[in-house]
């Protein structure tokens, strides 16, 4: 079986497919204190060694020889350092093996090689001899390169539980709520570089053989990481890692010593390495990798140690981050007040009101959700002098980060009622969680739904009661409004349809009459009273050939059927 074809089985057949002890080319490593396999091949033995020789550790070793088995990566990096130690000493002469399976093995017993057999294996002086313990596990020589050239330790104590323990103690005192979590990592760029130089060496040791070996098959450093990490981290916090979990871990790797491990690829393929404005290096993993597959395999070898150093230190977690996915509430509300902005009033950084909807409305979620911050958003808007009755406006508010995700309905009616009792200018209803994608449902009502107002009009020309009827039997009646001048600091100059469905006239006094109207979402109700200069055509003065203008505005409903009503 080729080493490709090998690989694809191994992959397919999961836990077991490393596990035939039928099989010549696999080694049973047997231990006095343990019986194990290492999920190498015989063919793998030389590349192996090769790898070993230069600094790798065990995982990247498993990794370079294609071991797709889980399992084979989840022992701790010291035992299976020594069980790759005893696979590459075993049989080495089969005579040997079966004299010594047949006699007591010696308490102690050390495996010398050749010095410059070792000195020529080793380029970086890391083949040393090895030792089997009194307790039978073999251990490497403390002069044995620490950390790992490839991948710059990540693979070996950042990745085993104490690095664990020390992640979870971050989480744990950020007072997150959580039922499971996504971990992500980032690994610094030249990682690919050394793994891609240790490829390089693998590929050429195989070809030997008459081997071909695809990059493709490596499995890749954070799939590795991960494998092992998982695991751990379940034992330690109790909540399984969940792709789809909205509470996300991550960890990001640096290592100063190895940062300049990239910057031959800069001359070499200069298309790869475009600055960008968000980005603090043009060295990212993505144009690394993007390189590597531009370079011929000479050019790289000329520009790039192979194998690489052995470096004196290993990564170092330089930041780690716990955020949770955002969570929606929505409501309704009411605003009674005619000095209450929706949002805040704030012109050229003075503040002109000293609090807003949103505000009165937010600071209670952000306190009970411990959220880092909020936004606001619901179905259209009201001037600062108009009030909204009825059953009040939709709104939605985002929580960014909160370290509550849950709340019990209960508990949701006493965050309601701690709103209401908290000012007299604004009330809500209806308060509840909702999803990302429900919230759709209130900006369709934006433009799509009708809403209905109270205004109180003062006209300059004296009326009678009849002078108003002709109102209440206009029916679908279009208007073309220009951008009102009142917002065409932010709304852009254009011409729109909006239609008045009906209208409903009340007298008042020979100046003064109440108008009630539905119309489509998105009109300007006191555009269309006082004509905005001409800019809303027709408008109430144009109707009645005179002088009009708006003296209140109500918002008596907003026709959008969300969020359901609850029992308040």
């Amino acid at each position: 079986m080729g080493w490709r074809k090998r690989t694809s089985l191994t992959r397919a057949l999961g836990p077991t497919a490393n596990w035939f002890p039928h099989r010549p080319d696999f080694i049973l490593a047997s231990k006095t204190s343990f019986f194990s396999m290492i999920a190498l091949a015989e063919k793998d033995r030389p590349v192996a060694q090769m790898l070993l020789d230069f600094g790798a550790c065990p995982r990247c070793v498993f990794r370079l020889c294609h071991v797709g088995l889980q399992a084979s990566y989840k022992r701790p990096h010291k035992e299976l350092l020594n069980e790759l130690l005893e696979f590459l000493e075993s049989n080495k002469d089969e005579d040997q093996l079966s004299c010594e399976t047949a006699k007591p093995p010696c308490k102690r017993i050390k495996l010398e090689s050749n010095k410059e057999e070792s000195e020529e294996q080793a380029p970086n002086g890391s083949h040393q001899p090895t030792e089997v313990g009194d307790d039978g596990i073999l251990a490497a020589d403390n002069s044995r390169p620490a950390v790992c050239s490839v991948c710059l330790g990540i693979l070996q104590e950042l990745c085993e539980m104490d690095f664990v323990k020390a992640v979870c103690h971050k989480i744990n005192s950020s007072e997150y709520q959580f039922s499971s979590f996504v971990f992500s990592v980032s690994f610094p760029p030249q990682l690919s570089v050394r793994e891609h130089a240790a490829w390089l060496l693998v590929k050429k040791e195989l070809g030997k053989q008459g081997l071909l070996v695809d990059k493709d098959d490596i499995v890749q450093l954070k799939e590795a990481y991960k494998w092992i990490i998982h695991p751990l981290f379940l034992e330690e916090l109790g909540v399984p890692a969940d792709g789809k979990s909205l509470f996300e871990v991550s960890v990001v790797f640096a290592h100063p010593q190895t940062d300049e491990d990239c910057r031959f690829l800069a001359t070499a393929c200069p298309s790869c390495f475009k600055p960008a404005k968000n980005k603090q290096s043009v060295f990212t993993r993505m144009a690394v990798i993007k390189a590597l597959e531009m370079i011929n395999e000479e050019d790289f070898q000329k520009n790039f140690l192979c194998p690489p150093a052995s470096p004196k230190t290993p990564c170092t977690a330089v930041d780690i981050q716990c955020t949770n996915g955002a969570v929606f509430v929505a409501g309704r509300y009411n605003k009674y007040s005619r000095t209450l902005p929706q949002t805040p009033w704030i012109i050229d950084g003075e503040r002109k009101m000293e609090s807003s909807v949103e505000e009165l409305i937010s600071e209670h979620l952000v306190t009970l959700f411990k959220a880092d911050s909020f936004n606001f958003s619901s179905s259209g808007r009201e001037d600062v002098d108009v009030r909204t009755l009825g059953k009040g406006r939709p709104f939605a508010i985002e929580l960014v980060n909160p370290r509550r995700v849950h709340l019990t309905a209960a508990e949701m009616k006493e965050l309601q009622q701690t709103i209401n009792s908290s000012s007299d200018k604004v009330q809500v209803r209806d308060l509840q969680l909702v999803t990302r994608e429900a919230i759709r449902h209130m900006k369709e009502g934006e433009e799509e739904k009708t809403k209905t107002y109270s205004a109180l009009i003062w006209t300059e020309k004296a009326i009678q009661c009849e002078d108003i009827t002709f109102l209440d039997n206009m029916k679908e009646l279009k208007l073309n409004q220009k951008t009102p001048l009142r917002v065409l600091h932010r709304r852009p100059l254009a011409v729109r349809v909006r239609i008045i469905h009906s209208m409903q006239s009340e007298y008042i006094d020979e100046h003064h009459f109440r108008l009630h109207l539905k119309t489509q979402a998105g009109t300007y109700i006191k555009e269309f009273v006082h004509g905005d200069f001409g800019r809303t055509k027709p408008n109430i003065g144009s109707l009645f050939g005179t002088t009009a203008d708006i003296l209140e505005l109500d918002v008596e409903s907003v026709d959008v059927d969300w969020p359901p009503a609850l029992d308040n």
